[in-house]
This record gives structure tokens, C-alpha cells and sequence, in this order.
């Protein structure tokens, strides 16, 4: 991740950028915002710290521009002694956090640190938006064979096509919003922009100027603006503050159909469904809601676990360059009964470990789910699953792994698993497995 250090101080350059390279960043400076503008923009893949008060163009005005050219992208302001309530004015436009001079390093890295967290995110969620931008590419995100998810993508499939506004509710980590963007990727706006807006990171003031702008004459930046025509994606809706709701309300009541943008909202809560409409105005809900989604947690989709840790383990076996981990029947079992109450994401935590732990050459993944701060200690007390079920997911698994290992090559699967050709023809038709998609 790079860092882009604009200050038209020489020696205030130099040091930021020193100080920076020795804490592993990958710096470029300028002696002004319009030098910068030449090289920041949309996509760049890094983070903005900027000084406040520069000849020609000052840090507000670059502020504006660059929210205008990519409102994601995290700039840092450097303030003088009285320019505090400049700098928290540039917090309300978008600015990602400030610092005041003299300021700590440490703090200056700290703070370097999660706004380059927050872009690397920013931009892999940029990088699936773009991958979804055909159907199919969204659905093949959507891995599993379950049930629930069965009927997830025909959800998907009905609601894209309509238009109406959408609330998808479900616990932490259950891939909500990759669900929100393949309603988008399918839907008739899929070539519109889709504007994400993260509810739960903003005050009351910061929440207006982000989705309606500083004021009726200023729109510039405005979420509401950026996504006309697309969609309005809301993260964490059930934080709006009780003027941002009446302010939107208003807006979804007054604005031009036309024009305006479907609103796709994100209600993470654990009790998700009482809470997002309790704390929510009436009217506002009820607009909102219009259609909604519900996302099942990973505990009833059981079948899908071990589909999706080997989906996992690989992709990490690619990107650190190592072997996957292979899953015992013990492990796969283990898998299979853990609570995972951080769902999804919580299981991916897990395979990317399990990957860096088999690359150290130690460990087993029971150690992993024993050691995991958010799983159930082992041995699991939930109830166990029936035998049929983990003999079928481990089956599943193990045929899967091996037709990849062997890139497809039927006879070669046939020799290792010691199988006839028919019942293993009738494994993969059972188990949703196709050849083609190994070669």
C-alpha cells in the first residue's frame, strides 16, 4: 500500500515520508495538491495524508476533490494548533481521521496503519464488485450446495429483476454483503454505479454530509448523488441517527423515480430482525423493506462447510505459494459439528490459518478450532449431526480435492479412491460435481 505525503514544507515532507519508509510503507511525496491530483484518483491503491493549509490549492478544497474522484479513499489531514475545527469540518466532508501538530510518529503510523486496512478492503470489495458485474460471476461466489443456499441465489435471481428497495438481514459474517452485490450484478441497474456507504463509522452530521452533502447548494460527494440511477448501498442501517433517517425519508418521498437510487440496506445485528425495526422509523422501514433477505447462518447450512473451507484453503494455498492442508475425517467431522457463530468469515479466519500453520509445518486444524476465540471449545456440546451427513461431506470433499489434485483426469481419480468408473460418475452427479470445471 502506498502513501501520498502532500505538504508544501520540505523538511515536513521528508520526515513523514522517512519515518513511514522505516515502518514498511511505500511512500511518494508532493509539494502540492495539484501535483498530486495528477497521480491520485480513483483506485489509488494507497492512503492521502495531506497538510491542511497550502498555497493555491488548500487541503479542503483537495479534501472535496478527492472524495468527488473516490469517496472511499482515506485521507489523513495534517492540522495546525487552530485549525482543529477545519479539521473536524474535513471529518464531516470525509476526511478519514487528523492529526495536530506536533504530533506523535507512533500515532502518525497508527493511524497510517487502519486507514490502509480500510483502503485494502475498500478495494478488494471494488475488485468483487467488478467480478460481479456479469450473473454468473456473482453466483459462482455463492458457494455452497445447501438448501438455504439453494434458495438464496432463486432469491437473488427474483429480486434482482425487480426494483424495489432491499433489506437483507442476517448475523455477522454471513456474506450479506456479497449478497447485496450480486442483487446488484443481477438487476437491471448492474451497469449503474453502486455506491457503498458504512452507516455504523459515522456520527449524525457526518452520516448527512456523506449521503446529502454539506448543504443544498453543496451535493458534492453526496452518496444520494453519486449512486442516481445505480444503487445506494447502506451498511449497518440500523445506525442511522434519527435525523438521517428523517432526511432520507424525505429524500426517497420528494426525489425523482427516475433518477433516484434503489436502496439496498445491510441490518447487522444478532437479534437482526426486531432490532433493525425497532430502531428504525416507521415509515422509513417499511420503505426500506419493501423486499427482504435472509441470510441463514453457517450451523444450518452443514453440507456447505467443508465445500467452502476447501474453497478457502486453497485460494490462501495459492496466494502464500504452499500445499493446502489436507482434512483428516476427524478434522472434517470437527468442522462439521463447530458452532461458528462468526459464520463465514469465522471459517475463513480458520482456513487462512490452517494454511500459514501447515506452511510452518505444525498444528492441526483441532487445534485451531480448539484455540479460536470465537468457537465453542472442544469437544463440541452442541448436539451431533447424523452419521449419513458427515460421511456424505467428507465424501463429497475428498472427491472434489482429488479431481482437482488431478486436474479432471477421471482414470486418475478412479485409481487413488479405488472406485469403478460408474459409482464414481454417480458420486459426482450426487454431490453437484462436474468435470469441466477441473480442466
Amino acid at each position: 500500500m502506498k502513501v501520498a505525503i502532500v505538504d508544501d514544507e520540505l523538511h515536513m515532507r521528508q520526515s513523514i515520508s522517512q519515518w513511514l519508509a522505516l515502518s514498511g510503507y511505500d511512500t511518494e511525496t508532493f509539494t502540492s495538491a495539484r501535483e498530486a491530483l495528477t497521480v491520485v484518483g480513483q483506485g489509488y491503491p494507497g492512503v492521502v495524508l495531506t497538510d491542511i493549509r497550502m498555497p493555491e490549492i488548500d487541503g479542503m478544497t483537495f479534501l472535496k476533490r478527492l472524495m468527488h474522484l473516490d469517496s472511499s479513499l482515506p485521507v489523513i489531514m495534517i492540522t495546525g494548533h487552530g485549525d482543529v475545527p477545519m479539521a473536524v469540518e474535513a471529518m464531516r466532508i470525509g476526511a478519514y481521521d487528523f492529526l495536530e501538530k506536533p504530533f506523535d510518529p507512533d500515532r502518525m503510523t497508527e493511524i497510517v496503519q487502519k486507514a490502509t486496512q480500510a483502503r485494502r478492503i475498500a478495494l478488494e470489495n471494488r475488485a468483487i464488485r467488478n467480478e460481479l458485474s456479469s450473473g454468473d460471476a456473482a453466483m459462482c461466489r455463492l458457494i455452497g450446495t445447501s438448501a438455504a443456499m439453494a434458495q438464496i441465489r432463486e432469491d437473488i435471481v427474483n429480486i434482482g429483476q425487480a426494483d424495489g428497495h432491499v433489506l437483507i438481514e442476517g448475523e455477522t459474517g454471513t456474506g450479506k454483503t456479497l449478497v447485496a452485490r450480486a442483487l446488484h450484478a443481477v438487476g437491471a441497474r448492474a451497469s449503474k454505479p453502486l455506491v457503498q456507504v458504512f452507516c455504523g463509522r459515522h456520527d449524525e452530521d457526518a452520516q448527512i454530509a456523506r449521503l446529502f452533502g454539506s448543504g443544498a447548494d453543496d451535493r458534492e460527494g453526496a452518496a444520494m448523488v453519486e449512486a442516481r440511477g445505480g444503487v445506494l448501498l447502506l451498511e449497518d442501517v440500523q445506525a442511522l441517527a434519527p435525523a438521517t433517517q428523517a432526511r432520507l425519508i424525505s429524500e426517497i418521498s420528494d426525489g425523482d423515480p427516475a433518477q433516484a437510487p434503489r436502496i439496498i440496506s445491510i441490518c447487522a445485528a444478532e437479534d437482526f430482525g426486531p432490532r433493525c425495526e425497532d430502531v428504525l422509523r416507521p415509515d422509513l422501514y417499511h420503505r426500506l423493506s419493501a423486499l427482504r433477505l435472509t441470510l441463514p447462518p453457517l450451523r444450518n447450512r452443514d453440507e456447505d462447510v467443508l465445500a467452502l473451507f476447501a474453497e478457502f484453503t486453497r485460494n490462501f494455498a495459492e496466494e502464500y505459494g504452499v500445499d493446502a492442508p489436507k482434512v483428516s475425517a476427524q478434522e472434517a467431522a470437527q468442522l462439521l459439528q463447530a458452532p461458528w457463530p462468526g459464520n463465514v468469515r469465522q471459517l475463513m479466519n480458520v482456513a487462512e490459518r490452517a494454511v500459514l500453520q501447515s506452511q510452518r509445518g505444525g498444528g492441526s486444524i483441532t487445534s485451531l478450532l480448539i484455540s479460536d476465540n470465537e468457537a465453542v471449545p472442544l469437544p463440541i456440546t452442541q448436539e451431533g449431526k447424523p452419521l449419513k451427513q458427515y460421511v456424505e461431506a467428507f465424501e463429497r470433499m475428498l472427491i472434489d480435492n482429488t479431481m482437482r489434485r488431478h486436474q479432471g483426469s477421471i482414470t486418475k481419480v478412479m485409481e487413488e479412491l479405488a472406485l469403478p468408473r460408474r459409482t464414481l460418475n454417480e458420486k459426482m452427479a450426487k454431490y453437484g460435481l462436474v468435470r469441466s470445471n477441473y480442466t
